[in-house]
């Protein structure tokens, strides 16, 4: 007998969907609330001996819920905090959640289903779900918020309730099924494979945010934006905006291996950072280094940033704050490399200079964003590809700094490659600036 999981993966339609019983338990990467103490006192916290990968109960679903068969996902920065269990174990995110009862409490479980980016089909829909049915191919939009707090309303970013799905929810897209809101759901484009859409939603809409909508730094034509990690998940969105609207983007990289990338995604400027940091790796966080890499910005473009892309962190903050020019922008949304940064406030304040917090993305910029993927004007910045038994190992090289752009993950899509349905808008879009970042890392 047929189950629901090969009429997902043979591309049933909706009705023939509606006809299998959900299964009990599916297939999931997560950690565990047993292991929150695992790396007390280890320097190397490898991500491998944390993830797991195995099945779990499937979750009842809410009335305004989607369940989706997941074909992709892919590794998010998140991911390795959370396998690290650091900043502190997302656990406590969990039972927070669960603390406001009803459909939360389901949340409040001994493992943790990770994930924050998927593509897949719609399953089952909830009581209350409007617009989306079984059979629809969709990706997920990170943002988990909550539509009854009035501040959803202005932003749902700004939402106290506002919570990242995967992270600070569970029951998140490594796996073979998720449990999201329809508030979620975007339509996939059909020019894309799973694994190449699955990549796109949380670093492309993130970067957005930042950079293009008026909650974020307001880029203009002609803005000389500066690029932290332009070859990683977030700049390589971050450099396509830039271009597409008008801007000069440089990109930092460090090698020229993702210089080459660069060049292909129309980056004006790429700067190796080894060349800057000229044999000392630690220079970049001090004003010697500030200045070197300042005069390359200038001998480059002309003119000192009006835009610095921030989320390293720890390491580039305060070059940052003084490469930007007077009255420019510093927008930040993250610390890969460490959260409490220092940096000579005298470069802010007396050069008014500003700095911008950015979190994720609403839905109406996810949408935006979304739209312009559909039109081939972003390409995803896929570089490699691996099965969900292989989550630990992808998790790792996110962790150890091994990636360029964005790591794929096949769930329920048995190869890569699969779920293009409009092949005559890929031919359109090119199979090269599709395949721009697989090229580089070897295509795995």
């Amino acid at each position: 007998m047929t189950t629901l999981t090969e009429a997902v993966t043979t591309g049933s339609s909706g009705e023939e969907l509606l006809r299998h019983p959900v299964p009990e338990q599916y297939r999931a990467a997560f950690v565990r609330a047993e292991d929150t103490e695992l790396f007390a006192g280890v320097e190397d916290k490898d991500v491998r001996k944390s993830l797991h990968v195995g099945d779990v109960p499937m979750p009842e679903l809410a009335p305004d819920e989607v369940l989706v068969g997941v074909m992709a996902s892919a590794i998010n920065y998140n991911t390795v905090w959370s396998a690290m269990f650091e900043p502190l174990p997302t656990f406590g995110f969990l039972k927070h959640l669960a603390s406001q009862g009803g459909w939360h409490a389901r949340h409040d479980q001994p493992y943790h289903v990770l994930g924050s980016d998927a593509s897949g089909v719609v399953v089952r829909v909830g009581s209350a779900v409007q617009h989306w049915k079984p059979g629809d191919h969709v990706v997920i939009a990170t943002a988990h918020v909550n539509d009854q707090e009035p501040a959803s309303h202005a932003d749902s970013m700004l939402g106290e309730d506002q919570r990242a799905w995967g992270f600070e929810t569970n029951f998140g897209g490594l796996a073979d099924y998720t449990v999201v809101r329809a508030s979620q759901l975007l339509p996939k484009a059909a020019h894309l494979s799973w694994e190449e859409a699955a990549v796109n939603p949380l670093c492309a809409a993130t970067a957005y945010r930042m950079l293009v909508s008026d909650r974020g730094a307001r880029m203009k034509q002609g803005d000389v934006v500066l690029i932290w990690g332009a070859s990683g998940g977030l700049g390589s969105y971050a450099v396509q905006f830039v271009r597409n609207g008008g801007g000069t983007s440089i990109g930092v990289v460090s090698s020229p291996e993702k210089a080459e990338i660069l060049a292909g995604l129309g980056c004006d400027v790429v700067i190796d950072r080894t060349e800057i940091e000229q044999g000392d790796p630690g220079s970049l966080q001090r004003p010697e280094g500030w200045k070197r890499l300042g005069k390359a910005i200038r001998k480059a473009v002309g003119e000192d940033p009006h835009i610095v892309f921030e989320h390293v962190g720890k390491a580039t903050f305060a070059a940052s704050v003084f490469l930007a020019r007077r009255g420019g922008t510093v927008v930040t949304c993250g610390s890969s490399t460490g959260y409490q940064h220092q940096f000579d406030n005298r470069y802010l304040w007396m050069k008014l200079k500003r700095i911008i917090g950015s979190h994720g993305a609403n839905l109406q910029e996810q949408w935006e964003t979304n739209r312009l993927i559909q039109q081939g004007r972003v390409v995803p910045a896929l570089s490699a590809v691996y099965r969900l038994d292989e989550v630990a190992e992808a998790a790792r090289s996110i962790q150890t700094n091994r990636h360029i752009g964005k790591v794929g993950v096949l769930c329920l899509a048995p190869e890569p490659g699969l779920g293009i349905t409009d092949p005559a808008a890929r031919a359109r879009i090119g199979e090269d600036r599709l395949h721009a970042f697989r090229a580089a890392d070897g295509g795995r």
